[in-house]
């Protein structure tokens, strides 16, 4: 469940030093612009309160991260934590991701995370899904040679309808998991998201999958 609208809240993001305003500006300068450095860069798509991309900023100091997130009130949690943590390896961006092709240039991320994405139950919205084909489109013009792309959710009618949308888009299913918590070598260094704590404490299996480009490897 989405948090409900917070007065102020996109004013705060327009002021806070922790997103990036205008991003289509930065297209190709990520590294040398946002980060000031060389090292990789992944990205989180509707990263919510920003738990699990800072985490993994907290794990890997030498890789960059930035997390996209559309819902202010969201993302005014995450900056709010940002600011207590400070990590300078993560940048936030408040934007759809339909628009992602607009804001990073080609090979320009290593990696992309879909942790519990919104599952757009309904047949007409099935482009809208972030595993879909569509989305696949995009990844495949923004990400590295080798990058991959890691998907995990509850939500096993989404999941099944993303691992369908693999071959059709063309891409190659490296791994998979119907319960990740109990796979050993797929849950191993496994970072948490606040909705995978709250749905595998009530007992719901975690399904995974990380996929990459066919000929890519």
């Amino acid at each position: 469940m989405r948090l409900r609208n917070i007065a102020g809240s996109r004013e705060v993001i327009a002021e806070s030093d922790f997103t990036l305003k205008d991003p289509e500006k930065m297209k190709g300068l990520f590294k040398k612009e946002v980060f000031g450095n060389d090292n990789p860069i992944r990205l989180e798509i509707g990263m919510g309160k920003g738990r699990f991309l800072m985490d993994l900023a907290q794990l890997n100091p030498d890789i960059n991260y930035v997390g996209i997130e559309k819902y202010s009130s969201v993302l005014l949690r995450a900056i709010q934590k940002q600011q207590q943590l400070l990590l300078p390896n993560v940048i936030f961006i408040r934007m759809d991701a339909e628009y992602i092709t607009d804001v990073f240039a080609p090979s320009e991320v290593d990696r992309i995370y879909l942790n519990f994405s919104d599952p757009w139950p309904k047949d007409r919205h099935a482009k809208r899904r972030l595993p879909s084909r569509q989305f696949l489109e995009r990844y495949d013009r923004i990400l590295v040679p080798e990058g991959v792309v890691e998907f995990k959710t509850d939500n096993r009618d989404l999941f099944m309808f993303a691992l369908d949308e693999i071959e059709p888009a063309g891409w190659h299913l490296d791994a998979v998991t119907y319960d990740l918590h109990n796979d050993e070598a797929m849950n191993a260094g496994n970072v948490m998201t606040e909705y995978e704590e709250r749905f595998s404490a009530a007992g719901n299996p975690i399904y995974k999958y990380i996929i990459s480009r066919k000929g890519s490897n």
